[in-house]
């Protein structure tokens, strides 16, 4: 594959992205409620969202606009202790889990879906992953039907299907996946 040096196409017909700026907040949490009663998504609603969406391990986020209006959403953080793929990533390839990065809270708009949000927010965020030299991974509910099928229609390569503990009194099930290989962009280059 060849070198990527600029970043992927941020627009498709009416949709753009964008990074995410700290007034956006208020309308990604409104996003957000929306898909979670759509959907489920977050399965457990988060008791601060705007600290949910804005945790402290993040490099980034970004947000998809249609006709100006935000609805969708992604980050990208550091792995944290209970991320599973960063881990399965590192055993597959040798890789350290200190080169992973995970893309995380995505969701879009149950309104906006079909004009290539998700796919245009989660190439951001992996290209961005790449641009610091870091291997993109993610952790997705076994339940998420639509999401899996998101990652896999990308190219994304499931990793396992492992338990994650969510508190002291809870487990879920979730599969992982990693992004597909690719040469570029180094760390170093710059983008938006």
């Amino acid at each position: 594959m060849g070198q990527q040096t600029d970043p992927p196409s941020e627009e498709a017909p009416g949709c753009r992205v964008r990074r995410r700026e700290g007034s956006d907040l208020d309308a990604c949490v409104q996003v957000l409620a929306d898909v979670h009663e759509c959907d489920g998504y977050p399965e457990e609603w988060p008791e601060r969202p705007g600290e949910w969406l804005a945790r402290p391990s993040l490099f980034a986020a970004w947000v998809a606009e249609l006709d100006g209006k935000i609805v969708g959403h992604v980050g990208l953080t550091g792995g944290g202790a209970e991320d599973r793929a960063p881990g399965l990533w590192s055993r597959r390839t040798g890789v350290p889990v200190e080169k992973t990065a995970v893309i995380s809270r995505l969701f879009v708009s149950p309104t906006a879906r079909g004009h290539g949000a998700g796919a245009l927010l989660m190439e951001r965020a992996a290209w961005e992953a790449r641009r610091r030299g870091l291997h993109p991974v993610l952790d997705v509910l076994t339940s998420d039907a639509s999401a899996v099928a998101l990652y896999e229609r990308l190219g994304w390569t499931w990793l396992a299907t492992v338990d994650q503990r969510w508190g002291p009194d809870r487990t879920v099930t979730v599969h992982c996946y990693a992004a597909p290989v690719t040469h570029g962009p180094s760390r170093g280059q710059s983008g938006p």
